[in-house]
Parts: C-alpha cells; structure tokens; sequence
C-alpha cells in the first residue's frame, strides 16, 4: 500500500531532512530547500497531494518516495523540461498509473522533450493530454541506480553506482546510507577514518572490505 500524506514517520519508509537528500543526491542544499519547498510543496498540484513530509523549515523531512522522486525530477530538469511540464505530467502518469508516485516507479523515461512512460517493451506514451504513440529507443539512466518492487516502486538507490555497496534502503537505518547486506552506517566507517583511523582497521573493525570504506570515504567526500 502507498504512503499517505498523513502517514507518521516510521520504519520501512526513510526519514530524510533537507541535508540528507542534498547530501544523498549531491546537491546544493539551497536547491533542495527551494525546489522542494516552492515547488514541491505550493506550486504543483501534485505537491499538495503527495508531499509527504512532516515538520517545516529546517526540520522538515520527507520519505523515501519522495527523495526518489525528487531524484528523478531533477534528471528531468537536467534534461531541458519545464517545471511545469514535469508537474503536468505526473499528475496524467499517476492517473495512467494508479500510483501516488509516478516518479519513483520503473516506467519513467524521457528523450528531452516530453516526459514518457512505457506500456509494454516497445510502446511509449506521451504523458501529456495527446497520449500519441511514440516507438523510441531511450536509456532509462536513472533506473540504473535503483532497484524496484515487484510493483515498480523504487525501493533502494545506489548513489554511487551498483558496483560499490553503499545503499540508501528505508529499511535499514531509516534510509541513512549503509553498506549493503548490513545496518553498518556508511557515516560511521567515514567518521572513524577521518578521526585518525587506517582504512585497513576501521574495515576490521567492522567486519567489512576496504573497498566498502574507501566507498563510504568517497560518498561523504563527494558530498561535502
């Protein structure tokens, strides 16, 4: 079942502040606070309806859903969409869908001029009022970071790629970066070796590679 607006924060689901997710996403705090809260949260339609989120200003945090959602409309933007687009058509892909959260499903994709969605292996759909039939060959370059459901719905991320093993699961750590296959706190192995620790003990220490420190190393100095 999707989250409700009204659902309190709880395990399974993230919990993330403003920092988390410019963090997470490699962004500029100030563009997170401003896209998130103008946009997200007063200008779209969608943003009423879906924003899940609790507290305000500084103490405002949203779930897992969100982020990714958010993740994906920033690649949309990047793209050369209008935030306006962006907000039309998620609200025709959720009713398409039947989904809260159209963005954070598999079948988003995009060629840089209109927001589509996939149907079955070949067809896509304008997500817009025209619906016309579109037969394009695109790469789903967000999907590759992500993991979804049986039901579509992005259920982890890999900020730095599938091929090292930081997570951000909501499952685990409520949605805090971990390594993968544990609760170990990503922050944590980064925090140790900035205080002076060798990479080879800190990965000793808690029973993981180094490949999965220098990872957590590269995540927090990217974010920083």
């Amino acid at each position: 079942m999707l989250l409700s607006t009204t659902k309190k924060p709880s395990l399974g689901i993230g919990l993330y502040s403003i920092p988390d997710v410019a963090r997470i996403l490699n962004l500029e705090p100030s563009f997170v606070r401003r896209w998130l809260n103008e946009y997200w949260g007063n200008r779209f339609k969608f943003g009423k309806k879906n924003f899940s989120s609790w507290g305000a200003g500084r103490e405002k945090a949203i779930h897992f859903y969100t982020l990714i959602e958010f993740y994906v409309f920033y690649q949309l933007r990047k793209q050369g969409l209008s935030a306006q687009s962006i907000a039309k058509s998620h609200e025709i892909i959720a009713r398409e869908l039947n989904t809260q959260f159209p963005f954070a499903t598999s079948t988003i994709l995009t060629d840089g001029r209109k927001i589509l969605y996939k149907i079955d292996n070949t067809t896509i759909i304008n997500a817009d009022n025209t619906k016309q039939l579109n037969f394009v060959d695109i790469i789903e370059e967000f999907c590759r970071q992500m993991d979804f459901g049986k039901d579509r719905l992005a259920i982890r991320y890999w900020p730095l790629g599938k091929e090292k093993n930081i997570i951000v699961d909501p499952h685990h750590q409520l949605g805090q970066p971990t390594i993968k296959n544990t609760n170990i706190l990503a922050e944590t192995l980064y925090r140790m070796h900035t205080s002076g620790e060798k990479i080879n003990f800190v990965a000793s220490l808690y029973n993981v590679s180094v490949k999965d420190v220098t990872a957590s190393i590269e995540f927090f100095k990217k974010a920083a």
